[in-house]
């Protein structure tokens, strides 16, 4: 981080973003972006920066980022989503610019290499199932070396789900063949009509989402994670609301049945009740946050969690680590009978936006 001059904290953006000045240049107008004209943007006083497929003119930010000038400049006139995502991923950059946002990157059409075609329309004509894989070859071709096209295709089609149902339960059994599978490789969360089971397989992910379904129990919830090790199974089991027979397990999301760099999934929230703070120091607290009794996750030592507030109207993101709960010698723990517990010690600082809101959360309060 470098200093910021007087006038240039995260509140001052905040207050610059909500005066309805024009951030862009181009009036509310969204456009669609070349690589060539994204290219000419590509100094300090005219800074244009692409995430994610998205471009936002930074040039007014320059002066606000923690980090520098200088790291913004890293990424001018270009695509900046692996710096990005190197150096802060966590940060809600969709909230914090956009009102900075110029447009979407025009997409290039990608022309099938010579021979192809007779291949290509008989997948695309005579089997379904294959076009998913026919995509994966045909993009990790000129990418990457055989050997990791053969490793990335092989690992997604070893990963695949089913389910069955009882009068009362319903089973969600997700096929990993992944000898090393344990619990902190499993998350599962079912809230909002929404069932999530995501399993890490090294960098990358695999979910089953669904949405629309029909209730789960929810007065006396019922979530049962079961994980064989040796073979790699996962068993996700809840409890029906009514004795009725499923037709289907819910309708597919966009996400659903995806094998993806975890880099590229994005971050899921889920509402956490603040259930205790302990004073530690005179200006550190450990906080204990209780996970919804519908979550299943165990988050590997030293592996961080993203709290996301709302700040004046802006979602700001950081980072923290959980710690042990019994840091404390008078610490006591909160009764199990709910959702298993996250602690984190923080310190709170005397102008820290962040902090500050959070030390202020009364007990009993949610915060994602």
């Amino acid at each position: 981080q470098v200093p910021l001059k007087p006038g240039r904290s995260l509140m001052d953006w905040i207050r610059l973003t909500k005066s309805g000045k024009d951030l862009t240049g181009l009036k509310g107008r969204l456009i669609e972006v070349t690589e060539e004209e994204l290219a000419k943007h590509n100094k300090k006083e005219d800074c244009w920066i692409c995430i994610r497929g998205f471009v936002y003119n930074v040039t007014p930010y320059m002066e606000y980022h923690p980090g520098g000038e200088d790291e913004l400049m890293k990424a001018a006139g270009t695509d900046g989503t692996d710096l990005f995502d190197q150096v802060h991923r966590w940060v809600n950059y969709e909230s914090m610019l956009k009102e900075c946002l110029v447009g979407r990157m025009a997409v290039k059409p990608i022309a099938a290499p010579k021979g192809e075609g007779f291949l290509q329309s008989y997948i695309l004509s005579n089997q379904p199932q294959l076009v998913l894989l026919y995509q994966i070859f045909s993009l990790f071709f000129f990418v990457f070396p055989r050997c990791k096209i053969l490793h990335l295709a092989l690992s997604f089609m070893e990963l695949f789900y089913d389910w069955f149902q009882t009068d009362s339960l319903i089973t969600i059994v997700i096929y990993t063949k992944q000898k090393d599978m344990n619990a902190e490789l499993v998350i599962v969360d079912c809230q909002d009509k929404r069932l999530r089971g995501e399993i890490i397989v090294d960098d990358h992910s695999y979910l089953v989402e669904v949405g629309k379904y029909c209730n789960f129990a929810c007065e006396t919830f019922y979530l049962l994670v079961n994980i064989a090790e040796k073979v790699g199974k996962v068993e996700i089991v809840l409890k029906k609301k009514d004795n009725i027979h499923w037709k289907m397990l819910g309708h597919p999301l966009e996400s659903h049945n995806t094998f993806i760099k975890r880099t590229e999934r994005g971050l899921f929230y889920r509402k956490c009740q603040l259930v205790s703070k302990t004073e530690v120091t005179h200006d550190t607290k450990l906080f204990c946050l209780m996970l919804p009794k519908s979550t299943h996750l165990q988050i590997p030592t030293g592996q961080h969690v993203y709290l996301k507030q709302v700040i004046v109207g802006t979602e700001v993101v950081k980072p923290y680590t959980p710690v042990l709960p019994f840091l404390p010698l008078d610490f006591k723990e909160p009764s199990r009978n709910a959702g298993a517990h996250i602690y984190l010690m923080i310190k709170i600082y005397s102008c820290g936006l962040f902090t500050q809101a959070l030390d202020h959360l009364q007990i009993g309060k949610y915060m994602s």
